[in-house]
């Protein structure tokens, strides 16, 4: 087998002579047994036109194909105005596979009118010769299959709805050894919700999976069930903080992504409603995973039952603002793939059944499943339950944009609000454009702001001023009238003393004589 650069140096020799062009259409891609490997949205175009001309359908970056070989058809290109979605939420995805979806909603003209001036501004380029960057996906491929992948996975259900069963079922290994039956004397009643993880690393087809279960036994076996979803909301927000702390520090080379990417929620198969306490846990949990609920145990339901079970558990959703996981819709979806996604999203909640062990039918087939006096049902076949919906959901098409929703949505909310409290806000005027006219306006208003301010602080110390003035010159008043009193009472005083001894010396008795006796004399 020859080395794959010295195929890509004859590909480059043969195609001296042609003339090669990238068309930037982009058309989704998902491979059933590499989808979460290759995440990568392509089409092929080879053109012999010469000039360049505006390109009005598309502005993702142009991808072009390894030089074609002789006779060999070249590819019609797609247009993306024949394949429009019809969710009201139109969302571009990175051809690269690792950027932010950009979401676009048809409902804002505004918007609208913005994304169709982007694409006009767009120009084709015909390339003349081989440029190599076509060979982008396989660069990635090659990185992101000697990585590695990791998924983590969150089962929150009561005992007994086999949890265990349909996570060995789904990965089609024995993550969870069989549970050994003991007597009633020996069970050992749990006094709260307890949070374990296990952690395996699995490979298919030479892809490396590291796959986290994180299971919550003893949920909602008790009496008192309040406050049963804070273990598992503090399980995820102490991965959020982890994965936060290991951001804000200066080496960021190996951070592991510990962060839950999907939450399998197990409902109990009453076919009624759902109980208080699923709409509690739920209702707690939307907000920090990608929620998906599934009927456990849907062997025990006819499929009427399942029908009409299914429709109240949306109706109750809805009814209490319940925000489950949605596969995203792109902008450049072909139908297949359109078509594919609202046929699972159709089957929500998912009535599953798991089994560990294979049984014989009929015909003699070993199939996954579970023997019933009455029949076998069948784990892998569609007309019995949702397990292939769910698994196909879950790993083979949804993988990735679990992760990405994790990530870019759900992550990043609480990150903000988790900065918020602790005092780090984002200063929105940083990413604001700055016109010169607005910006010397703002200045304006923003120096009037501060006179006016000054303003009015000069006068309250004025008039603080004036008024302690004024209070001394009162107390000064109050003082010299009190003086003058006393002064005037003292001058009464003495004027009235003066009265009394003129009115005495004009009468003519001295003053020293009054009261005085004459003595007895016996001459």
């Amino acid at each position: 087998m020859a080395h794959p650069r010295h195929r890509s140096a004859e590909g480059r020799s043969q195609m001296d002579s042609r003339r090669i062009s990238a068309s930037p259409v982009l058309k989704h891609h998902r491979s059933e047994s590499h989808a979460s490997c290759s995440p990568i949205r392509g089409t092929l175009s080879t053109e012999n036109q010469p000039d360049a001309e505006p390109v009005t359908d598309s502005t993702l970056p142009a991808v072009a194909s390894p030089p074609p070989t002789n006779g060999s058809p070249t590819p019609a290109v797609e247009s993306p105005a024949s394949s429009k979605p019809s969710s009201p939420f139109v969302e571009r995805s990175n051809p690269m596979g690792s950027g932010n979806a950009q979401t676009v909603s048809s409902k804002d003209p505004k918007a609208v009118a913005q994304a169709a001036t982007d694409m006009k501004n767009v120009v084709r380029r015909k390339l003349t010769g081989y440029v190599g960057f076509a060979n982008l996906p396989n660069q990635w491929h090659r990185k992101s299959v000697r990585k590695g992948f990791n998924f983590n996975v969150m089962v929150v259900g009561e005992s007994g709805l086999g949890k265990s069963t349909l996570v060995n079922t789904l990965f089609n290994t024995s993550l969870y050894p069989p549970k050994e039956r003991t007597g009633p004397s020996h069970d050992i009643i749990p006094k709260t919700v307890s949070i374990q993880s296990i952690s395996a690393d699995i490979e298919e087809n030479g892809v490396r999976l590291r796959l986290t279960v994180v299971d919550t036994p003893g949920f909602g076996d008790f009496v008192n069930n309040d406050d049963s979803w804070r273990p598992i909301v503090e399980n995820i927000e102490q991965r959020y903080d982890a994965y936060l702390e290991a951001e804000n520090k200066v080496n960021r080379t190996n951070i592991v992504d510990n962060r839950i990417h999907a939450c399998v929620y197990f409902i109990q198969p009453t076919g009624h409603s759902l109980k208080p306490l699923d709409i509690e846990v739920m209702r707690r949990l939307h907000t920090k995973v990608n929620l998906i609920p599934v009927i456990a145990k849907a062997d025990t339901l006819t499929d009427e039952e399942i029908s009409l079970f299914k429709q109240r558990i949306l109706a109750d959703i809805q009814h209490h603002s319940i925000q489950i996981f949605e596969g995203p819709r792109y902008e450049l979806d072909d139908e297949e793939t359109i078509a594919e996604n609202q046929e699972i999203m159709s089957k929500v909640p998912f009535a599953v059944v798991g089994a560990n062990s294979e049984v014989a039918t009929a015909d003699g087939r070993k199939v996954r499943g579970r023997s019933y006096p009455w029949g076998i049902i069948e784990v892998d076949n569609e007309e019995h339950c949702d397990f292939v919906k769910l698994r196909q959901m879950l790993i083979r098409t949804h993988m990735e944009e679990l992760k990405e929703h994790t990530n870019n949505s759900l992550y990043e909310n609480y990150r903000s609000d988790k900065l918020t409290q602790m005092g780090v806000a984002q200063d929105p005027s940083v990413f604001k454009e700055v016109n010169p006219a607005v910006k010397q306006e703002e200045e304006r208003a923003l120096h009037e702001q501060k006179l006016a301010k000054m303003e009015t602080e000069m006068k309250m110390v004025f008039q603080q001023k004036v008024a302690e003035k004024e209070s001394k010159l009162k107390q000064s008043e109050d003082e010299l009238y009190a003086r003058h009193r006393e002064m005037k009472d003292q001058l009464e005083r003495q004027r009235q003393e003066l009265e009394d001894k003129k009115s005495r010396l004009e009468s003519g008795r001295p003053i020293e004589e009054k009261g005085k006796r004459k003595g007895f004399s016996l001459r």
